[in-house]
């Protein structure tokens, strides 16, 4: 059996009973991959799995009917990727630091580190 993509409405109020629907149908055997889009509410299942079983596991509890069912898509490709001068890590982090300091004036630049071993009021225990 090949793949499939099933795209299913559900009538789920918050994302706890999007979360209770997805729980209700991953016990179904042979799902590869399942998301929830909440602003349209539809949960997209892709693998050898049934769409009546994936549609039956749905209604016992909440509004569902099937809007798709499809081979599963391959990912595009894209030909022509632009690629990007990569920059130099050092001025990437100029960059970065600058663009904090500017968030943040009063950053602090310089750190004083004091040795325990010479200073004589220090307890050190070894």
């Amino acid at each position: 059996m090949a793949e499939k993509k099933i795209v299913v409405k559900v009538d789920v109020a918050d994302d706890d009973e999007k979360r209770k629907a997805m729980m209700a149908v991953s016990v179904l055997p042979g799902i590869n991959f399942m998301c929830m889009d909440m602003k349209d509410k539809k949960m997209t299942v892709i693998g050898t799995v049934d769409p009546v079983k994936v549609v039956d596991k749905l209604r016992k509890r909440w509004n569902a009917h099937v809007i798709s069912v499809g081979p599963k898509e391959e990912p595009k490709k894209t030909e022509a990727k632009k690629e990007e001068p990569k920059k130099d890590s050092a001025e990437h982090i100029g960059q970065l630091v600058k663009l904090y300091q500017a968030y943040n004036p009063r950053l602090t630049t310089h750190y004083s580190v004091i040795s325990r071993e010479e200073d004589p009021n220090s307890c050190v225990i070894c």
